[in-house]
């Protein structure tokens, strides 16, 4: 028994080095593309770039590793890419919007993919978001925000008008909402104007990098963060799900707010390669936590906190599981928030 339990270990052990192997001679000189769904400049564009610069050294064989962008619907286009066109080989992987994992489920018909069939490699951390009010207004806390009216603006282009009206929906907030504003520029003009109160879906790396006046003199007030979890740079300010009573809200916080806790996810096509596969995820998690990279990562800003590949698939399962009641209430609180 014991010449035998040795055999089948010695056979692991060819095996595994057989399959590392493999896995080096594949990506030896080869070229890996990193597929951004936006154009360069964007957010994702620089957290990929940033990945790319320091990842490769960690794959066995030492790839190249180029940024391809890939605009077009939102990041759809890139996604959509990634599902049905893209090689199966593990020589592809990329980045879109971290809301795109839902938009199937939420009954998006441009989004032809199976978001639970992704090869997901691990993402960079979560990207916390805020209510940001103006000093000025009445409203400084959460229960300010479900008694007193203010108003808050959105991009014309941007999603994040449907967390305005989840809070409206879900807990009665006193929000009006005012969608239009060409840009993140536009908005903050018109809250110093005193046309709006504040935002609410704003990056909070997004908010220290472009108004750090704004905190440092304290001119605004956060009152809640909208994610699932607390970043760890804001620890005494409560998430939405915290004042969820029911799983009915809890479950529909969790298909929208979920993907704040995403943050910046990097997926390959489904079916590669199960080696390749690993090897990716581990060289991504070892990059995260590489001096150089790090480095780079906090001069974007960027929270680096890594949910591995497999912490990945296991909460976009998890989405995918939600009762269809509730998925279907949250489809109409989206498309109104569309319209």
């Amino acid at each position: 028994m014991r010449n035998l339990f040795a055999c089948v270990a010695a056979l692991v052990a060819i095996s595994f080095a057989a399959s590392a192997a493999g896995v080096e001679d594949f990506y030896k000189g080869k070229e890996i593309s990193v597929i951004v769904g936006y154009t360069t400049g964007n957010a994702y564009d620089g957290s990929a770039r940033a990945l790319s610069r320091h990842m490769a050294k960690f794959i066995p064989g030492k790839p190249t590793m180029i940024v391809r962008n890939m605009p077009g619907a939102g990041s759809l286009a890139a996604a959509n890419f990634l599902y049905g066109v893209a090689p199966k080989d593990g020589a592809t992987f990329g980045i879109f919007s971290r809301g795109v994992p839902m938009e199937p489920l939420l009954g998006n018909a441009e989004a032809k993919f199976d978001a639970a069939k992704f090869t997901w490699i691990g993402s960079i951390g979560g990207e916390a978001s805020v209510c940001a009010i103006w000093h000025t207004s009445p409203v400084k806390t959460w229960d300010d925000m479900l008694s007193k009216p203010f108003v808050t603006g959105a991009n014309a282009t941007s999603g994040t008008g449907v967390y305005t009206i989840i809070l409206q929906k879900v807990f009665g907030a006193k929000m009006k909402l005012v969608v239009g504003y060409p840009g993140g520029n536009e908005m903050s003009l018109a809250i110093e104007r005193g046309e709006l109160d504040g935002r609410c879906g704003w990056s909070w790396s997004s908010v220290t990098s472009t108004k750090p006046d704004w905190v440092r003199d304290k001119k605004i007030s956060i009152p809640v963060q909208l994610g699932l979890i607390r970043s760890p740079l804001l620890p005494d300010v409560p998430t939405v799900a915290e004042f969820a009573k029911t799983d009915r809200e809890r479950q529909i916080l969790k298909l929208i707010f979920s993907r704040q806790d995403m943050g910046w996810p990097f997926t390959a096509p489904p079916a590669i390669p199960e080696d390749r596969k690993i090897a990716l995820r581990n060289a991504f998690a070892a990059t995260m936590t590489d001096e150089a990279f790090l480095k780079e990562a906090r001069l974007l800003e960027l929270e680096v906190n890594l949910m591995t590949g497999d912490d990945l698939e296991k909460l976009v399962d998890d989405l995918y599981a939600t009762p269809e009641a509730v998925v279907a209430e949250t489809r109409s609180i989206v498309e109104a928030a569309s319209k």
